[in-house]
């Protein structure tokens, strides 16, 4: 695994890990009181690693197995299992852990306050904090990707549009008039999306410059952080841009890497 970000950072001990197939970071927006995180790995045998702050037990996943899918958002962790149940661990101030009912999941999201799960049929669910709309998914049909950010939800539907719900100053009504949009990731105030082609989305505040994007090509997925933004190249390296002030931790020195190219 390669990490990126503040040296000695309790969420970039991951070393030791082997046997990851997928990874999430606890992202959460940027302001005096944050900037703690952690990271958990999904292995491939379904049992699950996590590193960094636990202050709420987020990272108390060492007795889970059967995981399938794996999402992580301030001070909480979800897991998608193999019989399509969900399961949390972490804060539980707002209401977001509450996935103990959902079934036939395939994927979930997570926000700071928020949590959403994509069901195999392309419904959406959500719970949590939804005081800017974020949790107002209920209508939402033939979705194939989701994603979650610190006051909105954004959803890919089979048709390649973008819908989204949630704070208007994050760009929610600008990615509806996307089109043929593979790929999607939700910063906490920004969307990105890879579109056919290659080239790349991003819409929400840019005061990091974590949408400036448009010049990238070639991109196959993206992630989207609190105020930066990272793209992976068909040919296996890494774009990255945002959190160029004074203060960046270094999570956008990426120059160098070289991961397999996605299949």
């Amino acid at each position: 695994m390669l990490t990126a970000g503040a040296l000695g950072a309790e969420e970039l001990r991951t070393t030791e890990w082997s046997g990851i197939v997928a990874v999430a970071a606890g992202n959460v927006h940027t302001a005096r009181n944050t900037g703690r995180s952690h990271t958990v790995g999904l292995r491939k045998d379904g049992t699950v690693l996590a590193t960094g702050w636990n202050n709420a037990g987020q990272c108390d996943v060492h007795d889970w197995s059967d995981v399938v899918s794996i999402a992580a958002g301030w001070r909480r962790t979800l897991a998608v299992l193999a019989d399509g149940s969900a399961r949390a661990t972490g804060r539980r101030n707002e209401g977001a852990n509450a996935v103990e009912d959902w079934s036939e999941l395939v994927a979930v999201a997570a926000g700071d306050w928020h949590s959403v799960g994509l069901r195999g049929d392309g419904t959406v669910l959500a719970v949590g904090s939804t005081r800017r709309g974020q949790c107002e998914v209920a209508g939402w049909r033939d979705v194939s990707a989701i994603a979650a950010g610190y006051l909105h939800t954004a959803a890919l539907i089979t048709d390649g549009r973008v819908v989204a719900v949630g704070d208007r100053s994050v760009g929610v009504l600008d990615v509806p008039a996307w089109r043929d949009v593979t790929a999607l990731s939700a910063g906490s105030r920004h969307t990105v999306a890879v579109v056919a082609g290659g080239r790349v989305l991003a819409a929400g505040d840019n005061s990091h410059g974590q949408c400036d994007v448009d010049q990238w090509r070639d991109v196959v997925a993206v992630a989207a952080g609190s105020a930066h933004t990272l793209g992976l190249c068909s040919d296996g390296t890494v774009l990255a841009a945002g959190s160029d002030d004074d203060d960046d931790d270094g999570q956008c020195t990426t120059t160098g890497w070289q991961l397999a190219p996605a299949q």
